[in-house]
């Protein structure tokens, strides 16, 4: 297979002007190294199909190198070069995960065997795995529970843009389930083996989230006793998540954006760049377009992560999903409770669709909890959800704020039926044009946003 990147490790330059010599009249892209630390360098900054080791290196042990490599891409191939005194170490070799072995002095015609065999078994290996992905999509989809069409369309486009390693930036309120779809993006993507890591931007001090982002150097400053890999090394070859990206400041945002422009950064004291192969995804709960406006976030970072956005509604403009989240719920915790409980009683339901969810999904849930817990009989009762006098309150509000809710959510789906279609608009809802454009007016809505079968969210209305 012609075209296939190697990468040859050997501390002999004889050997690897050989190699490199023979590879590339055979058309194979060839990278050679002459130790451990320039191979890393070399993996995390290529992709490559194939992997030959030398047994014996001179600073360090070939077969815990080749560990090392198996442990970072379980699915890379790696040929052992040997001399015929080692023939044992290199059969622990192959127990250990290597592909094959090769004694020295090798002909061509082995030589050329050995690789065409390894990577054949590498393009299966990838065939299977992704029969499997397209097998497990629903599984890695079934988290996400809902019938309302907004969010059905957040999951067609999710599917759209998982295969690829676009950037993405995810806008919503607080526990609307921002990090769940960033998990779906990747369990659907070809990094899916790869390492999905996590951080809360606003959940660290700033003067450490520099460092846990990307690490330090031994003796940088008072403590570092040991040099530290940072969040973006530990996601090299997977996907990093960064949740309340509109928390950093000026200065990390610089180096955010260096990360994103480059795909290297410098740890902390140190004077080498590292090279990472990684996905970013962000997430805000607030306006970053208003950030840029106000001055406080970068607005070539924000052009940077503002390649694909995707918005996700709270969960009062998903209502129509209450009862099945609900129901969600209270079966997954009446399997780990070990309780009985058939449902919810249709006044639980109904104080369920009146309530606002300020917390949305992550509310829910944990009020379910409560009454699946607290529950003595086998059906849910409002009590057991609410049992509080200043929910109540939060259920029926007043006459000119549910008014206006209702004006809203009718423009939008006036708006949605329409496509954004003014004219169309006001014809079905048999009102003057001028009072639909006073409406939209009133609530800042964008008739744009409807034309299109993407997400039709407004970004007004996330929380800021």
């Amino acid at each position: 297979m012609p075209g296939e990147k190697i990468l040859v490790i050997d501390d002999d330059t004889n050997i690897l002007e050989v190699l490199q010599m023979r590879l590339k009249a055979w058309n194979y892209h060839v990278a050679i190294a002459k130790d451990g630390k320039k191979a890393k360098t070399a993996l995390s900054a290529t992709p490559f199909n194939l992997v030959i080791i030398d047994l014996r290196l001179a600073e360090e042990n070939g077969i815990e190198l080749m560990e090392e490599i198996i442990g970072c891409y379980p699915n890379l191939p790696i040929i052992i070069l040997t001399a015929h005194g080692s023939i044992e170490s290199a059969v622990e070799a192959m127990r250990k995960g290597a592909y094959s072995y090769i004694t020295k002095p090798f002909n061509n015609e082995d030589l050329s065997l050995h690789i065409k065999n390894a990577l054949e078994k590498q393009l299966l290996t990838k065939e299977i795995e992704h029969l499997r992905s397209q097998l497990d999509k629903q599984n890695n989809f079934k988290h996400i529970i809902g019938n309302n069409k907004r969010m059905q369309e957040i999951l067609e486009r999710v599917a759209k843009i998982a295969k690829t390693d676009c950037t993405v930036s995810i806008y919503g309120e607080s526990g609307t389930g921002k990090e769940l779809i960033a998990r779906t993006i990747h369990h659907n993507s070809n990094r899916a083996k790869g390492p999905f890591v996590t951080l809360n931007c606003g959940a660290i001090p700033e003067e450490l989230l520099e460092n846990a982002l990307f690490g330090h150097i031994r003796g940088t400053f008072t403590g570092a006793h040991e040099s530290k890999e940072g969040l973006f090394l530990q996601a090299n070859g997977g996907t990093i998540f960064l949740d309340g990206i509109g928390n950093t400041s000026p200065a990390l945002q610089i180096k955010l954006l260096r990360v994103l422009q480059e795909r290297d950064f410098k740890p902390i004291g140190g004077t080498k760049s590292v090279k990472v192969n990684v996905r970013v995804i962000v997430a805000a709960n607030t306006d970053l377009q208003k950030a840029v406006n106000d001055g406080t976030f970068r607005e070539d970072l924000f052009y940077r992560i503002h390649v694909v956005p995707i918005y996700i509604p709270s969960l009062r403009e998903r209502k129509d999903d209450i009862p099945l989240l609900a129901t969600y719920f209270m079966t997954e915790f009446c399997k780990v409770l070990k309780k009985d409980i058939k449902g919810f009683t249709p006044a639980a339901i109904q104080r369920m669709m009146l309530y606002d969810w300020p917390g949305n999904i992550r509310e829910l849930q944990n009020k379910v909890e409560h009454a699946v817990i607290m529950a003595n009989k086998d059906v849910i009762a409002t009590e057991d959800i609410f049992n509080s006098t200043n929910t109540l309150k939060n259920t029926f509000n007043s006459y000119r704020d549910a008014k206006e809710r209702f004006e809203r959510e009718y423009l939008e789906n006036l708006l949605r039926m329409n496509k954004g279609n003014i004219t169309n608009a006001s014809k079905m809802a048999k009102r003057y044009r001028a009072d639909i454009y006073k409406l939209i007016k009133k609530y800042n809505i964008n008739p744009e946003i409807y034309k299109n079968d993407l997400i039709l969210i407004n970004t007004e209305n996330i929380c800021t």
